[in-house]
This record gives C-alpha cells, sequence and structure tokens, in this order.
C-alpha cells in the first residue's frame, strides 16, 4: 500500500497537560557536518514531511535554481551555502500515536570559517544529527565535530546522505565511522540498492532480522513526499532478489558483531543509530524524524557555573546562544534565541539578565523559519524563541525569574585570521561604530582593541576569512557603510595577562589587545615565533584558548 509521512492533515492531537507533559514531548537536535553535506536541503526536507512547507527547494548555488527557504542571507543564496543558524520549531506525530510531538530544529552552519557559531548551537540543543556524505565519508568538519559532541556529551544519530549518487559501500562507510572516531554505528535501516541505486531500506528487527522492505518512489526533483510501501521480507525477495539478499546478509553480519541499537550506550554517545537516505529525493526522511521521536532525549537539568543541576520543572530560565541581526530589512532589529532550560515561558514575562542583573521585558517572543516569524505565546524548556530587539543580550548570557540562576558562558573560539577594518567615509564613523558594536555582540567576529591603533580602525579577528566577508557585507547592505579591510600579518592567538602584556608589546612580530569580552589576547605572527618567545621567556603567561588549530 502507497503511504506518506504520518502527519495528520487538520485533526488535533490530545494536548498534553502540565510542565512534565511538554517536555516529555520536545525534542531539540542540531543538524551538523561538513560542508555540502546537505543539511540545509535535509532541514527543508524535514519541514515538507511536517507540511510546514508544500515544496522544498534545493541549494544548489546555480543561477535559476532555488535556495531553500530557511537561508535568508544574500551571501547564503548566491553561494548557495549556510553561514548562520536557523531555528524552526514544527509538531510532528509517528506513526500510531495519539502525541503531537514539538521538534525543535536548529540548522548551522556547515563551512568550517563559521564553526565558532555551530559550537554556539551545540550549546542549545539535546541530540545532533549528523550527515554524512556517502561518497566522501568523514571529513575535517565532520570529524571536529563529533569530538565537539563527544566534549559536550550529545548523542549522535547519523544520516548516510546521498545514497541515490554513487558512493561507497554502506559496511566500509560504518567501519570508517568506527575506526576513525571510536563510536559504534548501530544501523536502524539498511539500504536496498547500492549507492546510486537506492531503491528503498530494509528495517532491521531483532539480531538484525528483516521486518520490513520501504520501498520509495521518485517525485518530480524531489520537491514532493515520496510515497513509500511497505513490502514483507518474502515480497522484498520477489522484487528485489540480489538487492534484496545483500541488505538482509549485511543485517545479519552487523548483528554478529554487535552493532545493534542499545538505547542506553546511545544516550552515553557510544553508540549511534545510523540511517541511510537521500535528502533531495525525501528518501528516508520519515524515517529519520520517527527515530528522532523514538530515541532523542527529552530536554533535561542542566549545571549552572557552580556545577548545581538545574531541573526543568524548576522556575523559568533560559540561555541565549545566537544574536542576530538584519534578519527583517525592513525593521532592522536585533533577534536573540534562548534555549528555555527551564520552567515555563509566557510572553511579556519579565525576567532577569543575569550579567546586569537589570529587568528585561519579553514583550515580543518568535520562532523564525528564515524570514517568517510567528509570534510565540507559551514555550517550554528545549524549545527555542527569538527575542526581538534584545539589545543587552550576547550568547552566553543567561535570562532568569526567581532566584538567581547563571549557566556557564560559551567560550570563543582561537582566531586564526586578522585584519584592520574602517570606513572609507569619515562622514560615516558614527554607523561605522555603531556596527562593529553589533557585529561583536552578536559574535559575527570578534573585536580587538589597543590603545596604539585606536578606534577608527579596529582589528576584527575570526576562525575563518569568509567571516570578514559577511561583516563587509552586512556592513554595506545594513548601515550603507562602504569598508577597507586590511589584513594583518598573524596568524595565532594566546590569552595572557596584564602582568605579561608589558614584555610581550616589546616582543618583535607579537602584538597584545584587549578583546570586548575583557580577555587579552598576544597575536603572534606565526608558531615559531611563538615558540621562541616561550622558550625566551618561560613565566609569561600563554594560554590556548578554545580550538586552537596549531
Amino acid at each position: 500500500m502507497l503511504t506518506e509521512a504520518s502527519v495528520p492533515e487538520g485533526g488535533s492531537a490530545p494536548t498534553p497537560r502540565g510542565l512534565p507533559a511538554e517536555v516529555a514531548r520536545r525534542r531539540t537536535f542540531a543538524v551538523i557536518s561538513h560542508p555540502d553535506a546537505g543539511k540545509s536541503t535535509l532541514t527543508e526536507a524535514l519541514a515538507l514531511h511536517a507540511r510546514m512547507i508544500s515544496e522544498a527547494g534545493a541549494i544548489h548555488g546555480k543561477a535559476g535554481r532555488k535556495s531553500t527557504v530557511s537561508d535568508w542571507m544574500e551571501m547564503e543564496k548566491a553561494r548557495g551555502i549556510s553561514v548562520s543558524s536557523t531555528a524552526l520549531q514544527f509538531n510532528y506525530r509517528a506513526a500510531g500515536s495519539d502525541i503531537d510531538n514539538v521538534i525543535n530544529l536548529v540548522d548551522t552552519p556547515g563551512h568550517s570559517d563559521f564553526s565558532e557559531d555551530t559550537y554556539r548551537v551545540l550549546t542549545a540543543v539535546d541530540a545532533a544529527v549528523m550527515l554524512i556524505d556517502a561518497a566522501k565519508g568523514l571529513e575535517p568538519q565532520t570529524l571536529k565535530l563529533f569530538q565537539v559532541c563527544r566534549h559536550r556529551g550529545i548523542p549522535v544519530i547519523t544520516v548516510i546522505n546521498k545514497w541515490d549518487r554513487p558512493g561507497q559501500a554502506p559496511l566500509e562507510l560504518l567501519d570508517e565511522i568506527s575506526e576513525r572516531i571510536g563510536l559504534t554505528p548501530t544501523p536502524l535501516f539498511l539500504p536496498v540498492g547500492i549507492a546510486g541505486d537506492f531503491r528503498g531500506l530494509l528495517r532491521r528487527g531483532a539480531e538484525g532480522a528483516a521486518e520490513e522492505y520501504i520501498h520509495f518512489t521518485r517525485t518530480a526533483g524531489g520537491a514532493t513526499i515520496a510515497p513509500e510501501e511497505s513490502l514483507t521480507p518474502d515480497e522484498a525477495f520477489e522484487r528485489e532478489a540480489e538487492a534484496w539478499t545483500t541488505a538482509a546478509e549485511e543485517s545479519e553480519l552487523l548483528s554478529a558483531t554487535g552493532q545493534d541499537h542499545d538505547q542506553e550506550l546511545f544516550l552515553a554517545g557510544q553508540t549511534s543509530p545510523v540511517i541511510y537516505a537521500s535528502a533531495m529525493l525525501n528518501f528516508g526522511v520519515r524515517q529519520l524524524l520517527e527515530t528522532l521521536v523514538e530515541l532523542a532525549p527529552a530536554p533535561g537539568s542542566r549545571a549552572d557555573v557552580n556545577g548545581k543541576e538545574r531541573e526543568t520543572a524548576d522556575p523559568f530560565s533560559a540561555v541565549i546562544f545566537k544574536v542576530q541581526a538584519g534578519m527583517d530589512t525592513a525593521h532592522r532589529d536585533r533577534l536573540a534565541f534562548m534555549r528555555i532550560v527551564s520552567g515555563e515561558f509566557e510572553r511579556g514575562m519579565v525576567v532577569t539578565h543575569a550579567q546586569t542583573g537589570r529587568p528585561f521585558a519579553t514583550k515580543y517572543a518568535l520562532t523564525v523559519f528564515g524570514r517568517e516569524r510567528t509570534t510565540v505565546d507559551t514555550a517550554y524548556p528545549g524549545d527555542v524563541v527569538g527575542l526581538v530587539n534584545a539589545t543587552a543580550l550576547a550568547p552566553g548570557h543567561t535570562l532568569f525569574v526567581d532566584k538567581k540562576v547563571e549557566y556557564p558562558p560559551i567560550p570563543s573560539f582561537a582566531p586564526e585570521h586578522f585584519a584592520t577594518l574602517r570606513a572609507q567615509s569619515a562622514g560615516k564613523y558614527k554607523q561605522f561604530r555603531k556596527a562593529i558594536d553589533q557585529l561583536d555582540s552578536e559574535g559575527v567576529v570578534q573585536v580587538l582593541r589597543n590603545d596604539a591603533r585606536g578606534e577608527q580602525s579596529p582589528v576584527l579577528a575570526a576562525v575563518g576569512p569568509m567571516q570578514f566577508e559577511v561583516v563587509t557585507a552586512r556592513m554595506q547592505g545594513e548601515f550603507n557603510v562602504e569598508t577597507q579591510l586590511d589584513f594583518l600579518g598573524y596568524s595565532l592567538a594566546r590569552r595572557t595577562d596584564a602582568e605579561s602584556a608589558a614584555e610581550l608589546d616589546r616582543q618583535r612580530g607579537v602584538e597584545v589587545f584587549t578583546r570586548t569580552d575583557g580577555a587579552i589576547l598576544a597575536l603572534f605572527s606565526d608558531k615559531w615565533r611563538l615558540q621562541y618567545i616561550e622558550k625566551e621567556h618561560p613565566n609569561l603567561t600563554l594560554e590556548p584558548l578554545v580550538a586552537t588549530a596549531d
């Protein structure tokens, strides 16, 4: 029988009552991977299956093709990449369930130049979906993000994407995951048909038994949900013959080597459920959604700066993990994305900003999907809500009611690229300073200052050079300020202190700055210069920053 995704049209599910029930039906996760693995395409495929959109647009970065609706920057549309995080919420009811689960999906930048933004997102989610290109396997950014997930204790569901194109053998990809990152892959579904000849999925049961064959039918351009046909193993053999037999034998082999799903090991970050899919064709997307609902953890407690656990049932608290301006060109507002950690949020409630002790009114609260906005009246732990015109809020800040709580700050990545920026017209200096302050508070780049350089041409520090392109584009587009960017001959930074700064300033190939958050950074021309100074002045404070590459 041909079916589509199991999301009801019209109709409504029984609404869970009370905070515990609301928390239990939520799943908050990020989609992360190497560039061009299909993250934004998957995001739209998920939205399509949830009936948020009626037709998916795929990113190709080519003239005449659609850009995905979750990418809103002109640069993203022109290049076919995501350089900012997009948060969206939708309901999904799994097959046989009478509960609408609330899915909070955070799509992240894939390009390594924006890995700092991805790191911030990973502080706001309870699970991650990692996409792997079926042809390319584990790539550098994929490896890095797996390690970040492991460090933060985030369970990972792996999706091997683009199975409709030529690629590696299924078991080879699983071996690569196991050998290179020490994570045991436990496929829930195996592909029927080699990469490039994707016919459907074998659903694995107890001890690797083949329980069901899910056959997909292509739609025009993959723009709509792919119809599915459910067949028994005997029917699958009659239709697919050798392709089915191969998949069934591989399933039994995986079971013999202990690669069956174990929920405790998954939540402990030791195993990763695996699904083979084609986001472009919408094959395997429903299976991913149902896996998230069934296996991904609901929101849980979080430790504050003192190590005390804040339970979801405690009074309201939330963490700001992303600040973005320019999402609404008509209003030029500033949106702070908060992940609710505990308690119930009601629009209009007055909360306290932990970093300043000042009250903050939440009159304008939204969910955001690309440029589309929907007012939020009530939200619960796990939900991501955008607060409008939140000028005092920055990534890592805490909001709360009742007794004070403050969560650990989000560390900044080690910058590797440095440049000065100045306004080409002196008459635009006021707008220039306002823009610099805004982009700095959003975390688009790090802004460094010292007395010698002054305020006319501050030093920008970035993980990747494309961040500078975002800065200059937004300077022009949002503030009407044309700028001149000049790269500096520094390649790495170390945290230092006031006692060491004076001596470091006297060294050739070194310059000392203060970052906006108060950290004192010493910039070095190259690693050999750093090694020489460490050898000659062993008493100086020179500490690596987060994600230092050298």
